[in-house]
């Protein structure tokens, strides 16, 4: 499954950048592979359960991740970025 369309959050916008240069480059890179194949298992893509249930998240490193929800097929929005302190 491909992705055509990310929109984004104000508030995924600000975390996004206050991030180290080097974390913004390796989510580029991952968002890439995203819109590509979003099952990638590269991505360690995953449902968020409890009050989340209805996001998903995929991880950049071991520490930061990007929290999302699928919109309509081949669009998402991208919710929040960042440690795993984004699941609070």
């Amino acid at each position: 499954m491909s992705v055509s369309e990310i929109l984004t959050t104000a508030k995924f916008e600000r975390q996004y950048k206050k991030l180290p240069e080097l974390i913004k480059k390796v989510a580029k890179e991952k968002e890439f592979i995203f819109r590509n194949n979003i099952f990638d298992s590269r991505l360690d893509i995953h449902k968020l359960h409890g009050r989340e249930k209805e996001a998903w998240a995929f991880s950049i490193n071991r520490s930061y991740r990007i929290k999302f929800i699928f919109l309509v097929p081949g669009s998402v929005l991208f919710l929040e970025i960042g440690t795993h302190d984004i699941y609070k």
